[in-house]
């Protein structure tokens, strides 16, 4: 669970990688790609972004299984996620995946693909090529009025056969981010708090092995 919580986080590798496939002749609503413009255009104008999250893994049953805290950095295309023991950290040419139960460091080269979703693309336009959507009702959450998009993907043969995303109406800013799995789990993604222009450094984004003693390296480039 730890591996597919750190990879499946914002990161979306198995969310949403790899789904690029032909289109399907379905139209996406156009107010449904209104809203989605909006936060896509929004944070194209941001120099970087602090948001803290809260990841809850939910069994078929809708029991609460695991709750986890991260905060997610973003700088342009380069990014840093931290959840409890666990590190990805991309400077958008090398990519290291830190667990710290086992303390290892796996270093690999970042995939350019288009098909490659990182936290940065999955604030812009990720939605495009590879999801029908389309806007259901509005609802109001702690005081926001959240915009709840459906989204399915366009290859039915993955394993996530559907996805809510909703957006701050007033902050146009995602503010969660449901995933359904076909073996009846869900993982919910909310963001707790997002601090657009937040003062990060261009080192956030680079693996320093000195902080972390006896770390063991797995360089897979």
């Amino acid at each position: 669970m730890k591996k597919f919580v750190l990879t499946g986080m914002l990161l979306s590798g198995i969310i949403f990688g790899g789904m690029a496939q032909a289109q399907s002749k379905v139209a996406n609503d156009p107010k449904a790609k209104t809203v989605l413009d909006g936060v896509s255009a929004k944070f194209k104008t941001l120099k970087s972004v602090v948001a803290n999250f809260v990841l809850k893994v939910e069994g078929a049953n809708n029991s609460v299984t695991e709750s986890k805290k991260g905060t997610v950095y973003m700088k342009g295309p380069k990014y840093k996620v931290t959840m409890e023991g666990q590190e990805i950290i991309s400077d958008n040419k090398t990519s290291w995946t830190y667990a710290k139960d086992v303390n290892e460091v796996t270093i690999n080269n970042v995939d350019q693909s288009s098909g490659s979703i990182t936290p940065a693309k999955l604030f812009t336009n990720f939605y495009d090529k590879d999801f029908l959507y389309r806007l259901n009702s509005e609802t109001t959450e702690k005081g926001k009025v959240l915009q709840n998009i459906e989204m399915t993907p366009t290859d039915k043969s993955k394993n996530i056969f559907k996805v809510i995303v909703s957006v701050d109406k007033k902050a146009q800013n995602i503010a969660k981010m449901k995933v359904f799995e076909k073996n009846g789990n869900h993982y919910t993604y909310e963001i707790t708090n997002f601090t657009p222009n937040a003062p990060v450094t261009d080192a956030t984004f680079i693996f320093d092995a000195k902080k972390y003693p006896g770390v063991e390296v797995v360089d897979l480039r």
